[in-house]
């Protein structure tokens, strides 16, 4: 089943050190989840300035649980980074 997450970083004047301290972590973590088919597409979402403010993906998980397992295993969620969600079931044109 396939998702578009969109979580929020936090808002206060740590927020960005925050992502910034575990960004590697995270970036780590997600190349086996592109090579293994569950990360589709994703990246940070900026604010007018380019600051990095958030995160945009689209994954695919066979369910909402294993996409809540993903979500709260990644750094940026442990880190206390991606502070809001929005999950939406989605599904992906295929364009071919």
């Amino acid at each position: 089943m396939q998702f578009l997450v969109i979580a929020r970083d936090g808002t206060d004047a740590e927020a960005l050190n925050r992502r910034l301290a575990v960004r590697e972590a995270h970036l780590e973590g997600m190349r086996p989840r592109k090579k293994a088919g569950e990360l589709l597409v994703g990246g940070a979402i900026l604010d007018d300035d380019g600051k990095m403010i958030g995160s945009a993906s689209v994954v695919d998980f066979p369910d909402r649980a294993a996409l809540q397992a993903w979500i709260d295993s990644d750094p940026y969620t442990k880190g206390n980074v991606w502070q809001k969600f929005e999950i939406y079931p989605m599904r992906v044109a295929n364009l071919d």
